[in-house]
């Protein structure tokens, strides 16, 4: 059996917490009183929406959700500093390690208190929300800027614009990370509603806490293999190899 590359086990774990980022969406949309907690585009419409009077639309469950995430990013991006080489620094490993058990926490408390109050569902929105936020801080430093982990709209835009039918020149790799960005946000959504269909929000969460941990492993593994090569290997996530000379010293 081939053994996986550093490469491929970097993009694998960036696939998996976009699949997570679906599945906590599925949570949160539909068991959390509508509301996105990775998608901040969804949320300013809606959150727009509900400003003009538009029936339905949550609009304080909305804006902690914006404010939750703005503020996991500030926190997440003060935490990781700036300057990192191309891969996953240690304090983004503490980071994304740190959301897992915070996922498995929501769990727990969740379980324990049953149904939430509108209280209770505007707390966990914002904490998620956070939490989604200071994933993508903690992400950043990979450098694969064709798997961003929470919006798929502008890698759609990418895969089609640069496509040959588009006109573009994108690599076969670039083609291969924003299409399965795409399908794995899809799928982890399809996971988490059907999860959530055929048990609860607690068991549904859980279920994307799997697939948030699983991407945490891989990418842990692929810090182990980055830091065992020699300096300067090429094995690294393939939009980074363009980025990289633009990390600072």
């Amino acid at each position: 059996m081939r053994r996986a590359t550093t490469a491929g086990l970097f993009t694998t774990g960036l696939l998996l917490l976009t699949a997570a980022t679906g599945a906590i969406d599925a949570v949160s949309y539909l068991a959390l009183d509508g509301v996105f907690t990775g998608n901040m585009t969804g949320n300013v419409l809606f959150l727009a929406f509900a400003l003009v009077g538009v029936p339905g639309m949550p609009l304080l469950n909305n804006a902690l959700a914006l404010v939750g995430f703005v503020v996991g990013s500030i926190l997440g991006g003060r935490l990781m500093r700036r300057g990192h080489p191309v891969g996953l620094p240690v304090r983004s490993a503490w980071l994304l390690g740190g959301g897992a058990a915070l996922i498995a926490v929501l769990v727990v408390v969740w379980l324990v208190v049953g149904d939430l109050t509108p209280t209770g569902q505007a707390v966990l929105t914002a904490v998620l929300a956070a939490l989604m936020g200071a994933q993508v801080a903690a992400v950043k430093p990979v450098g694969n800027t064709d798997i961003t982990t929470v919006v798929v709209t502008s890698t759609l835009a990418n895969v089609s614009r640069e496509s040959r039918l588009g006109g573009g020149r994108q690599t076969p790799g670039q083609w291969r990370d924003r299409s399965l960005a795409v399908l794995s946000m899809g799928v982890g959504a399809a996971i988490g509603a059907a999860v959530l269909r055929a048990a609860d929000g607690p068991v549904a969460l859980a279920a994307s806490g799997v697939l948030f941990t699983a991407g945490v492993a891989a990418l842990l593994v692929a810090r182990r293999d980055q830091r065992r090569r020699p300096r300067g290997s090429a094995d690294v996530p393939t939009s980074a190899r363009a980025d990289e000379a633009l990390v600072g010293p």
